[in-house]
């Protein structure tokens, strides 16, 4: 008999779980999980219960939390522990908050989906007891930066092509299940969190004279499968050559973090804007754009092709990779070099998109693809406004992002200029060895869990 009772209405959940957990006294069985998971994430129903040992499959993506109406499924609360830990002055304290969380966590206090609450969230981090603040956009450009030139290397040697984005963990998950056969094809960057929490513990730490293995590193992000990435068995950073050194310490969503913030009894709206800390801390519209669908492949076009030209795009804005449509295609050029891209949200068309692929129907060189419709924006931790997530919620989130990215005076990765200061001092050039040693990772089939159940490393 199946431990994951009435799995005909509800998506299989395992007690084990990292990244989310079902309280089944508030489960009125109304099967909305089971829907999300089988038609928008293409995962329910791609398996066997009898064939995987009863091990339920999951990306780790939180959608089926973001469609429950009850609140049965949510994120693993991992800020309870943080609550207890963050007064102990043993440890340093450094937060960093992806892009996607700034342009929805004031909806839970009241303010208009989609404001861009920045400098209040930062300031609630410090009442909280953050010792640093630092931004998850300078990891993105970073990310760009590594990632546009792995994309340049890997054209002009024809090899494992097309290139896909690495930085959505449920999607990485969900390839390594499904599609492993595609794994080289995957980028070797690390996801911008990582990137971030493996610079913090070295470069960072050095510049500020701070004991790495009394850092506490916590990102907040819109993502549930954060929290299963972090703890993958790659998460080890490199460098120090410590095992119980992670890039990440903790994850916590914009949703836990509004819960800390009610609990602790501050008052959001009335908090004065405050500015993120320096080295890892100033961010560019590229970076900022990662959090909705096609950011990510719009801000690596921009770094690509002042890489390949030298000089800087003048038309940096690609309409046509933007919106929700499922899939998304276009052809730019690169000065003389054409570079031709897609974009993918929600993983059930990943299942599409890839049959096109294999039957020669269509020739590629980049591909971004993000698991939750939507990109970060709509991730598995980001507050709940209406049931199910509204797509004007989502284009409101998206469209603050967007419309940051055109406030902003720099607006390509490359002229970050604490990116600049990295390389020119720590990393030298993307692509060094201590960059490869420090950004980059690898990627491990897990398909026999549909077969053997199997459990293998998240």
């Amino acid at each position: 008999m199946s431990i994951h009772e009435n799995s005909d209405v509800r998506v299989p959940i395992n007690s084990d779980s990292v990244s989310i957990q079902r309280e089944d006294a508030k489960c009125i069985l109304c099967g909305n999980c089971r829907s999300v998971c089988k038609y928008s994430q293409g995962v329910y129903g791609k398996y066997d219960l009898t064939e995987t040992g009863d091990y339920a499959i999951c990306i780790d993506c939180g959608q089926c939390a973001n469609v429950c109406p009850t609140g049965a499924i949510c994120e693993v609360k991992d800020y309870l522990e943080l609550k207890k830990m963050i007064r102990n002055p043993e440890y340093t304290f450094i937060f960093e908050t992806a892009p996607s969380v700034r342009v929805a966590l004031g909806e839970e206090f009241g303010m208009e989906v989609g404001s861009f609450a920045e400098g209040q969230m930062v300031s609630a981090l410090r009442k909280l007891g953050a010792n640093y603040v630092l931004d998850t956009v300078a990891g993105a450009d970073l990310t760009i930066m590594e990632e546009a030139n792995e994309l340049l290397e890997r054209m002009e040697n024809e090899e494992n092509l097309p290139m896909f984005t690495s930085c959505c963990p449920a999607w990485v998950k969900f390839a390594e299940i499904f599609y492993p056969e595609i794994l080289p094809n995957l980028s070797t960057c690390k996801s911008p969190i990582l990137m971030e929490g493996a610079l913090i513990k070295t470069y960072f730490a050095q510049q500020l004279n701070l004991d790495p293995t009394k850092i506490k590193h916590i990102a907040v992000t819109p993502c549930t499968a954060k929290k299963a990435e972090i703890k993958r068995e790659e998460r080890k950073n490199s460098v120090n050559e410590q095992p119980e050194l992670l890039d990440v310490d903790f994850v916590i969503t914009t949703r836990e973090l509004a819960s800390w913030i009610r609990e602790e009894k501050i008052d959001f709206l009335s908090l004065e804007e405050s500015k993120y800390d320096s080295l890892l801390g100033e961010a560019t519209g590229a970076g900022l754009i990662f959090g909705s669908t096609g950011g990510v492949m719009e801000a690596a076009i921009r770094t690509a092709y002042f890489y390949v030209t030298g000089e800087k795009l003048e038309q940096i804005e690609f309409q046509n990779l933007r919106g929700f449509d499922g899939i998304k295609e276009a052809k730019v050029m690169l000065g003389d070099l054409e570079l031709s891209v897609a974009v993918v949200t929600g993983t059930s068309n990943v299942h599409k998109f890839l049959e096109l692929a294999k039957n020669g129907e269509k020739r590629y060189d980049f591909v971004e693809v993000m698991a939750c419709m939507g990109g970060c924006i709509a991730g598995g931790g980001q507050p709940r406004i209406k049931d199910p997530m509204s797509m004007e919620e989502k284009e409101k989130r998206s469209a603050a992002l967007y419309r940051k990215d055109k406030s902003l005076e720099k607006r390509c990765s490359y002229e970050n200029s604490e990116i600049q200061q990295l390389y020119n001092t720590y990393l030298r050039k993307p692509g060094s060895p201590l960059a490869h040693k420090l950004l980059h990772t690898s990627y491990t089939s897990k398909k026999e869990l549909l077969h053997k159940g199997v459990k293998v490393n998240n």
